[in-house]
């Protein structure tokens, strides 16, 4: 074992490796972070950024790693303030940056003489010349940075995997974020001096990226990167000393060459049960098979000028007085609220997901909410851009249903109106280019790249490329229309319909009422956006549609002023007590109540409305000037009360 150990007999190896080892554990707890957050190529952008900084404090005769730190944060606000910027990407912002903070530095640099070995060690680090400040300061770093991780870890939890969540939590995900931002610069610059700013990210994001191969706890990840890391050292130390290579990059390389060796052994690993494999993959094809997913219609390309895509959902309310028309989004993560503009009474209000549909007398304004998720058909994307008035459509709407590209608007006298959706984005409202509807059609719904349309006499059809072709099935008088993910329902007469079948063949299904003698039916069902499961509040009760199981459920609640369902089992019930009750369909217990209002739901004016998504539901309250947002998996508690300028009369939740 002699050349094992020999190496670290002499003591500028021995500092090296304490130096490595420390750096190690240090990278470790905030290099986990960036491969969670997707931050890399910002860490890489503010290695390169520190620089000017650095070149700037030598010339000062100023110590090296505060030049450092203050040019990385200078790097990460800029990325910040440019990453709010609806016309240029987040990653234009961040290449644009590191390119001009590269530049000042070496600009800086040609003007001295005296650069050349200094700047050498700056960007390839020089790791056997680390003294004993050096390793003060590394341990310093270490320390501070383990208090915060241990103090911030719950709120960098929620931040990273859910913003909203961190929010509603009071745990503030911008401050999360501007701390994690610190720590990586802190994380840089006290370990520039092991491998050197170029080099740096090899101990930030490949020993957690290989940890996070075989571990999916974040502390144990830290703990298993740290390990990682430090093997990098002592072996890098180990190559460096016998082969004369550069100690910096040697020990950088074989971070690397780790995370693609565990790489490659998680892979055969995966490959020793190939019937399990083979398995699966036949259950995926049947569970599939029987109600396939429609393409999305449109691009294949998705991104959309002049917006900046998002790592997760966001969410914004599209609020407006009834009264005035004074119309705002409310952005429910920073709980920031953008006046769009004040457009005369309006008397009702639909969404899409995106845009709201304001009908404003014998016409519809359109709202852009600014920020929406696009179906990719097996994943999702998601944008943002500025809030803003779209136009003026010259028809009133009473309720839209929209794909990907169209919107099929009904108007009050039941004529069906096409638009464009892609022109929306860009404030332009035109008709859709390739479909269109004949004059006795009174509901449509978009269906991947098609249309399924009911005519006057109840008959169902589908409007394509190839022309209309009928559907073998009817539904007379039409009340409400709503595409699901997987299908269409058409509420009717006698019960629904769900149609689907995705790109091929379309399947009709009715769904019968379960009373031979139909009670007063919903006028309106409401459901989370691409849902199975519907809600509506009829004057016997609140009604339950589960489309995809096809049946029916009554809830005997006379009192019930809105309802809206996950479709987990639980509906939301608002009772006109001002209390807001939860029910399990399958039992029609009542499983949880709360009071919102202070006194009884008002009767005058638009009912309020229960707007919800994958893991909140909003409830507006325009009298208090009030949304609530509640936590419907956690005993219906109230999040958050979002206090707004605009009376919330009419509200409808976009970006989900």
């Amino acid at each position: 074992m002699h050349w094992v150990i020999a190496p670290f007999a002499a003591d500028v190896v021995a500092r090296a490796l304490l130096a490595g080892v420390i750096a190690a554990c240090l990278c470790a707890m905030v290099g986990c972070w960036i491969v969670l957050r997707r931050n890399v190529f910002l860490g890489e952008a503010m290695t390169h950024g520190m620089l000017p900084g650095v070149a700037v404090a030598a010339l000062l005769g100023a110590g090296l790693m505060v030049g450092g730190l203050v040019a990385a944060l200078v790097m990460a606000v800029g990325v910040a303030v440019i990453g709010r910027s609806a016309r240029v990407a987040s990653d234009t912002g961040i290449g644009l940056l590191l390119v001009g903070m590269l530049a000042l530095g070496v600009t800086v640099v040609s003007r001295s003489q005296s650069f050349a070995v200094d700047l050498t060690a700056f960007l390839f680090g020089d790791v056997f010349a680390v003294r004993a400040g050096d390793l003060l300061v590394l341990a310093v770093a270490l320390v501070s940075t383990f208090a915060a991780v241990v103090v911030g870890h719950r709120a960098f939890v929620a931040m990273t995997f859910d913003a909203r969540k961190a929010v509603t939590l009071g745990l503030r995900p911008q401050l999360a974020a501007g701390a994690l931002t610190v720590l990586m610069a802190v994380a840089m610059v006290a370990s520039f001096h092991v491998v050197g700013t170029l080099l740096v990210l090899g101990l930030l994001v490949a020993p957690p990226a290989t940890a996070l191969v075989w571990v999916r706890s974040i502390p144990r990840a830290m703990v298993l990167a740290a390990v990682i890391g430090s093997a990098s050292v002592y072996l890098g130390l180990l190559i460096s000393w016998y082969a004369g290579t550069a100690g910096g990059a040697t020990i950088a390389g074989v971070a690397v060459l780790m995370f693609f060796v565990s790489t490659a052994l998680s892979l055969l690993r995966a490959r020793w049960k190939p019937v399990l494999a083979a398995v699966a993959g036949v259950l995926l094809v049947t569970g599939c098979a029987g109600s396939p997913t429609p393409p999305p219609e449109g691009h294949d390309d998705v991104a959309v000028e002049g917006a900046r895509e998002l790592d997760g959902p966001a969410t914004a309310l599209v609020i407006v007085d009834p009264s005035t028309g004074d119309t705002a989004v409310y952005d429910a993560v920073d709980e920031v609220e953008t006046r769009i503009g004040s457009y005369g009474p309006v008397t009702a209000m639909s969404g899409d997901g995106r845009f709201a549909y304001l009908r404003t007398g014998d016409t519809t304004t359109i709202v852009d909410a600014g920020v929406w998720t696009f179906d990719h058909g097996d994943h999702y994307h998601y944008f943002a851009t500025e809030p803003q008035l779209v136009g003026t459509l010259d028809v009133p709407t009473v309720s839209v249903a929209a794909g990907n590209s169209v919107v099929a608007a009904e108007t009050d006298t039941r004529t069906i109106a096409l638009i464009d959706r892609e022109k929306l984005g860009e404030r332009a409202i035109e008709p859709a280019a390739d479909l269109s509807v004949a004059a006795d059609v009174v509901a449509a719904v978009p269906y991947g790249s098609r249309l399924v349309t009911v005519d006057e006499s109840g008959r169902l059809q589908v409007v394509g490329e190839g022309g209309v072709s009928g559907l073998g099935g009817d539904c007379a008088d039409p009340s409400w229309a709503s595409p699901t993910r997987r299908a269409v329902v058409f509420g009717c007469s006698t019960g629904a319909v769900r149609v689907t079948g995705g790109d091929g063949d379309l399947t009709v299904t009715a769904i019968p009422y379960p009373y031979e003698t139909p009670l007063p039916r919903p006028e309106r069902m409401d459901h989370r956006d691409r849902a199975d499961v519907f809600a509506g509040v009829s004057p016997e009760g609140v009604w339950l549609l589960d489309s995809r199981q096809r049946t029916w459920t009554v809830l005997p609640l006379p009192s019930a002023v809105a309802a809206n369902t996950a479709g987990d089992g639980t509906v939301l019930v608002l009772d006109r007590d001002g209390t807001l009750a939860a029910f399990d369909v399958g039992t029609r217990a009542e499983v949880a109540r709360v009071p919102l209002f202070p006194g009884t739901v008002p009767v005058d004016g638009p009912p309020p409305v229960i707007e919800i998504d994958s893991d909140r539901a909003y409830v507006n309250n325009a009298a208090a000037r009030e949304i609530y947002e509640i936590d419907y998996a956690d005993g219906l508690r109230i999040s958050r009360t979002l206090r707004t300028e605009v009376a919330p009369g009419l509200m409808v939740e976009s970006g989900r």
